[in-house]
């Protein structure tokens, strides 16, 4: 029976005809003879060889010394990091490469996750709680729980009063297993900065995860993130710059350059990137928002109006769209229709979260200052990821002389 060209075991790939190996597509360095000990041993998955048939199978029937064998195996293990554990010794029986049963839910999990969903986060919390049921020590279900709980609450998608703890839980989990990883060390940095407002503490481990790792281009988009908070926009936009030389295609590189540009009022350089974005990326809702931002405060509401509701058909699960799309109708005049949209955004909030950040933002467009003033408390107090931009986004310019604005957005940290 001819093996597969391809063996996919965690985030490696095994190129048995190319004799490489990949993790998350990146090449992992391994001798050629450490590179056919791992081969014969996933071939073999699940079953024990002895130092005689690895020698026949990983050395080709050369005789070696059992040492040579044990080093060599020392030095796989090593190279597969926290996944080096599924390669287990037994004595006088021998290696054997066990692939936990947790992997399949850790794969469909992943696939979940990629969606960018509410739903797919929800799908993706199911498939890595049941691999961290399965198994206990699988790093990767507890990292994939927290990315789940992070992105919920960053996105808007639940509350971040309730997903950031579940996500601080999981990520100490996922450390205490794998180690700190310059992935898990971004996601932290990022919690720091949006929902902790620690802002030296996350740009210094953001720094820290590009002397790690400069490759993460995650990293970039949210270290401009912080710039953009602190109101540094040069440095945020060479930051975003350096992202690009990483991954010229990751997404929310345009998204993060486009807010900038927004922030600077430089509405028409926001819209230019904001183009292109939802030309490359056209079922990504938050660049297709950021975009429709730029085109109302440039004047072009009813071309802004079409962004915000192609948004809101492809993700109707994230309300805060609609809002969005209200405060633009409300520029626009067209009032009863707006009155239709709070009609039921106030009657799905008894169920549901909505993001107060937006409501503001609505309310705002409709010249309600006390109630605009109230859904930024509201924000403060569910702890929304956009309080990150209080001190930088056109809108809030609403509130410039209100005290009450000014003294909460101080309390937060927020320059």
């Amino acid at each position: 029976m001819p093996y597969a060209a391809e063996v996919t075991f965690g985030p490696f790939t095994l190129d048995v005809a190319g004799a490489r190996l990949f993790c998350d597509g990146a090449e992992v360095k391994l001798r050629p003879r450490a590179f056919h000990v791992l081969r014969v041993l996933l071939q073999h998955n699940g079953r024990s060889l002895g130092y005689e048939q690895l020698m026949t199978e990983a050395w080709e029937g050369t005789f070696v010394s059992r040492h040579t064998v044990d080093v060599t195996v020392r030095e796989v293990k090593k190279t597969l990091g926290q996944y080096g554990t599924w390669i287990t010794h037994r004595p006088k029986v021998g290696y054997s490469f066990e692939l936990p049963t947790s992997d399949e839910h850790v794969r469909r999990g992943l696939h979940f996750w990629n969606r960018r969903t509410r739903e797919g986060f929800q799908r993706a919390i199911d498939c890595f709680t049941a691999a961290s049921r399965e198994c206990s020590a699988d790093a990767r279900a507890f990292e994939g729980l927290s990315v789940s709980y992070l992105a919920l609450a960053t996105f808007g998608m639940r509350p971040p009063r309730e997903m950031y703890p579940q996500f601080l839980v999981a990520h100490e989990r996922a450390v205490s297993l794998g180690g700190l990883t310059p992935e898990l060390r971004c996601n932290r940095a990022h919690g720091l900065h949006l929902f902790e407002r620690r802002f030296e503490e996350a740009e210094a481990e953001f720094r820290t995860v590009l002397k790690e790792k400069p490759t993460l281009a995650s990293t970039y988009v949210r270290l401009a993130m912080v710039y953009a908070t602190l109101k540094r926009y040069d440095e945020a936009l060479e930051v975003v710059a350096r992202g690009y030389r990483a991954d010229p295609l990751l997404p929310m590189l345009p998204v993060m350059e486009s807010a900038i540009r927004f922030f600077r009022r430089e509405y028409d350089l926001a819209i230019e990137v904001g183009a292109t974005l939802v030309e490359l990326h056209p079922y990504l809702q938050v660049g297709r928002a950021i975009y429709a931002r730029a085109l109302e405060y440039s004047g072009r509401p009813a071309e802004a109006l079409e962004q915000y509701r192609r948004g809101s058909m492809m993700s109707p699960d994230l309300p805060w769209l609609r809002a969005m799309e209200a405060a633009c109708l409300a520029h626009l005049g067209r009032l009863d229709e707006v009155t239709a949209i709070v009609d039921s955004l106030t009657e799905l909030r008894r169920s549901e979260y909505l993001d107060a950040f937006f409501m503001a933002v609505l309310r705002i467009a409709l010249d309600q200052r006390e109630e605009a003033f109230a859904e930024i408390e509201r924000a403060a107090a569910e702890n929304s990821a956009w309080l990150y931009s209080l001190g930088s986004d056109p809108k809030m310019d609403y509130f410039a002389a209100d005290q009450r604005f000014q003294a909460l957005r101080r309390d937060l940290g927020i320059p």
